[in-house]
């Protein structure tokens, strides 16, 4: 992930910014850009990337993981899940 897929983050918009960078990130699933076990950047990368705090990015990672569409491996790093339907 760089910086040419992140959009703009609208952090006085209705929509929670954990909440953006999660669905950002899932729409990157999604649509193939980051495929099944892609290790994603750390979280305090993706902090900066996005232009947010870190304790965000902790929050969407979250979110994500309790979406089904990542899994966090301790001391590895966190990976696209596999798509349950495969």
């Amino acid at each position: 992930m760089d910086a040419d897929d992140v959009p703009p983050i609208d952090l006085d918009g209705p929509e929670l910014v954990y909440v953006q960078v999660a669905n950002h990130i899932a729409s990157l699933i999604e649509t193939g850009k980051l495929q099944t076990g892609t290790r994603l950047p750390p979280e305090r990368e993706l902090a900066k990337t996005f232009g947010v705090a870190y304790d965000t990015v902790r929050r969407a990672s979250e979110l994500l993981r309790e979406r089904g569409l990542i899994v966090t491996v301790h001391g590895r790093g966190t990976f696209v899940k596999p798509d349950k339907s495969n």
